[in-house]
């Protein structure tokens, strides 16, 4: 990854949070189109009624197409039933399927609360981009979580 300070912060119901980091589910998919490189850090943030981050994963790859095309290539590793799949993507034209790989599930999950006391922080609908002053702060939320980040991002986040 050109950018070591930079990962994706993609917000996943608690149930994919889990599969994804039991390596059950390898592909996210999202409604519209996602551009990363791969090698991008993700910190997975597992919604209600969990509302915490549970873990990281690297982007492997990205497939954008239909969600036909989407549908096809990646249905295995999806962890949801065609009928899941076709209730989300209702109405979109575009899908993108993210390859995650490597896994890490954070020794103590980081509450919302603990995240908000570091600073504002407010979870994403879908995905944003992290930069180094949000990475700092989810360091200083979490000492168990922030050594698993440098891990994945491959490099010291500034404190």
């Amino acid at each position: 990854m050109n950018e070591p300070e930079r990962a994706m912060l993609l917000s996943v119901h608690p149930r994919f949070a889990t599969a994804i980091l039991a390596g059950s589910k390898t592909v996210e998919v999202r409604r519209q189109r996602v551009a990363v490189p791969p090698g991008t850090p993700v910190v997975l943030y597992a919604t209600a009624p969990t509302m915490a981050l549970v873990g990281a994963a690297l982007v492997a790859a990205v497939h954008v197409g239909s969600p036909r095309e989407v549908w096809a290539a990646h249905r295995a590793q999806t962890g949801i039933s065609r009928r899941e799949f076709d209730e989300y993507m209702s109405g979109a034209s575009q899908a993108s399927g993210l390859t995650l790989t490597e896994p890490v599930t954070f020794e103590e999950p980081v509450p919302l609360s603990a995240l908000r006391a570091a600073g504002p922080f407010h979870p994403p609908q879908s995905y944003r981009y992290l930069h180094g002053e949000s990475l700092r702060q989810m360091v200083e939320a979490s000492s168990a979580a922030g050594a698993v980040l440098q891990g994945v991002l491959g490099t010291p986040v500034p404190v």
